[in-house]
C-alpha cells in the first residue's frame, strides 16, 4: 500500500467516526430564519441577470463576472456556481461567483474571487448571505469558503498622502459572522495580490500624465523619437506575446501560463466584454535612419568648433558632442546586428488587458530581452492608459504590487516601476476563510503541506517525480 493511500485512509477514518455528515449537521450552528426577512436564496441565476446586476454593482470586479466562471471551468478545471439573493421583487440584493476546487474523499472548497458582490457594510445583509452560503457550501461538502474582497483597507495617493484611513468596520463585521482573516500580508502569498496601483480616471488627462514621474516622462520621450508603434493585436497575435512571456518567465523567475491559457482567455472574454492585447513594436530600419540623421545633425553643428583656439566652455561642449556621436555609431551598429538576429520589425512589449464594467485591469505584461534602451515597455503603458481614459473607463488598475517596501525585497523592482505611472498606492483587506468543517479544514491546510514536502523529499531520493 503506497504511502499517499494510506494518508487518505487515516483521514477518511477521522472523518466518519467524528464528523460525519449526519453528526455535523446535527451540532451545526447553522440556522435559517423563514421569517426573518423577504429574501430569497438562489442557485444557478441566469447569465444576463447575474452580469446585469454584478456590472452595475460598487463592488463590481472582473473576478465576479460570469466570464470568469467560464473560463475558470475550461482552463483551471473549477466548478463555477452563480448564486445569490433576491427581494421581495425577485430583485437580485448580492451574487457571488463561487468557484469549486474538488479534493479528495468527496471533499471540496469555494472560493469567491475578489467576492462576494454585496454592501460589506450592511452588516444585516452580509449575515443573511452568509448563513445561507453555509447551507448551500455544506451540501456541496466544502470544508470552507475562500474570500477575497475588493474592499480597500488603506489608500494613499502618488504623493503619499492618506486617502483612505485604516479601515476595520469590514473586517470587523466579517470576523463577527465567523470569518477567518488570514493576516495581513505583505507580498504575494495569496490567492489576490493584497496591493495594487489604481489610477482615478476621473480627472483631466493633463492632471493624470503630469502624475507620470519625471524618468517616465523622459524614457516615453525617448521611444517617441525612435518612432516606438504601439497597437492593439487581435488572437493571431498571441503567439508574440506568449514568446515575451516566456522570455519575462525565464527572467523574473516566475511560471507563465501555456499559450491556450492566453487564448482561451482571449476568446470567451471577447465573446461579452472586451479585452485588448497591446503590442508595443519597434522598426529597426526606421530607428537606424533616425540615429544617423542625428549624427549627422551633431556632425554640423560641430562645424563651427572646428578651428585651433576653443574657449573651455567650447571644448568641454565639443568632447560631449563627439563623445554622443561615438555612441550613436555604437548604437547603430548595434542595431544592425539585432536586425541580422531578431529581423526588422521587432515585438518588445505585450500587455493583456481586460475590461469588465468601468473599470480595467493590467492582468499580465511580458517584455523581450534586447532593445530595453527604446523604451518600449513604458511608450505601451502610456498608450494603453490613454486608451481606457478616451474609453471613459473609470478605474485602471495595475493589478498586483507588494507592501514589503525593504531594499532587499527582490520584488521591489516591479514596484518600483508600477509607481513610476502615478497611481494610488491601495491595500486590499485582505484574504479570509468560513470554515465549515474544521477537522478537514486543519488536515487540508496543515497536514496536507507536510505531506507534499515528503513526497517532494522521497522523489527528490529516487529521482522520481
Amino acid at each position: 500500500m503506497t504511502f499517499r493511500n494510506k494518508f487518505y485512509i487515516i483521514v477518511f477514518y477521522i472523518n466518519y467516526f467524528l464528523i460525519s455528515p449526519t453528526f455535523y449537521f446535527m451540532f451545526s450552528n447553522t440556522w435559517y430564519n423563514k421569517n426573518g426577512d423577504n429574501m430569497s436564496f438562489i442557485e444557478d441565476i441566469k447569465k444576463e441577470k447575474y452580469e446585469k446586476f454584478v456590472k452595475g454593482h460598487k463592488k463590481s470586479h472582473f473576478l465576479q463576472s460570469y466570464a470568469w466562471g467560464e473560463f475558470s471551468k475550461k482552463e483551471k478545471h473549477l466548478i463555477p456556481h452563480y448564486v445569490g439573493l433576491e427581494n421581495e421583487k425577485n430583485e437580485l440584493v448580492a451574487a457571488s461567483l463561487l468557484l469549486e476546487k474538488k479534493l479528495p474523499l468527496g471533499y471540496c472548497y469555494l472560493y469567491a474571487p475578489r467576492g462576494y458582490v454585496i454592501d460589506f457594510e450592511d452588516k444585516e445583509l452580509l449575515s443573511k448571505f452568509t448563513e445561507e452560503l453555509k447551507i448551500y457550501a455544506k451540501k456541496k461538502k466544502a470544508i470552507f469558503i475562500k474570500i477575497d474582497p475588493d474592499n480597500i483597507y488603506h489608500q494613499e495617493d502618488n504623493n503619499g498622502q492618506v486617502l483612505i484611513e485604516k479601515e476595520n468596520k469590514i473586517l470587523n463585521n466579517l470576523k463577527k459572522l465567523g470569518y477567518k482573516h488570514l493576516g495581513f500580508t505583505k507580498n504575494f502569498e495569496t490567492m489576490q495580490p493584497r496591493y495594487t496601483f489604481r489610477i482615478d480616471f476621473n480627472k483631466d488627462w493633463e492632471k493624470i500624465e503630469s502624475n507620470f514621474s519625471k524618468t517616465t516622462k523622459q524614457r516615453i520621450k525617448k521611444a517617441e523619437d525612435l518612432n516606438v508603434n504601439v497597437s492593439i493585436g487581435n488572437k493571431e497575435d498571441i503567439e508574440d506575446f506568449y514568446q515575451l512571456m516566456i522570455l519575462t518567465e525565464n527572467r523574473k523567475d516566475f511560471i507563465t501560463h501555456n499559450k491556450k491559457y492566453y487564448e482561451s482567455l482571449y476568446e470567451i472574454w471577447n465573446k461579452d466584454n472586451s479585452c485588448n492585447l497591446f503590442l508595443g513594436k519597434v522598426n529597426l530600419d526606421k530607428i537606424i535612419k533616425i540615429q544617423k540623421q542625428t549624427v549627422e545633425q551633431i556632425k554640423n553643428e560641430l562645424i563651427p568648433l572646428q578651428k585651433e583656439v576653443l574657449s573651455k566652455s567650447e571644448k568641454s561642449k565639443k568632447m560631449e558632442m563627439e563623445k554622443r556621436i561615438t555612441k550613436l555609431e555604437s548604437d547603430i551598429e548595434k542595431y544592425k546586428q539585432d536586425k541580422r538576429e531578431y529581423g526588422n520589425i521587432i515585438t518588445l512589449s505585450g500587455h493583456f488587458i481586460i475590461e469588465y464594467g468601468d473599470k480595467a485591469w493590467v492582468l499580465y505584461a511580458g517584455n523581450h530581452n534586447v532593445l530595453s534602451e527604446t523604451y518600449t515597455n513604458y511608450e505601451t503603458y502610456k498608450e494603453h492608459i490613454k486608451y481606457y481614459y478616451n474609453k471613459g473607463i473609470k478605474i485602471y488598475d495595475q493589478f498586483g504590487t507588494i507592501g514589503d517596501l525593504r531594499r532587499e525585497n527582490p520584488l521591489l523592482g516591479l514596484h518600483e516601476f508600477k509607481k513610476k505611472f502615478g497611481g494610488d498606492y491601495v491595500e486590499f483587506v485582505g484574504e479570509f476563510d468560513l470554515i465549515l468543517n474544521k477537522p478537514m479544514y486543519f488536515i487540508f491546510t496543515r497536514l496536507v503541506p507536510i505531506y507534499r514536502n515528503i513526497i517532494k523529499n522521497i522523489a527528490k531520493k529516487t529521482g522520481k517525480r
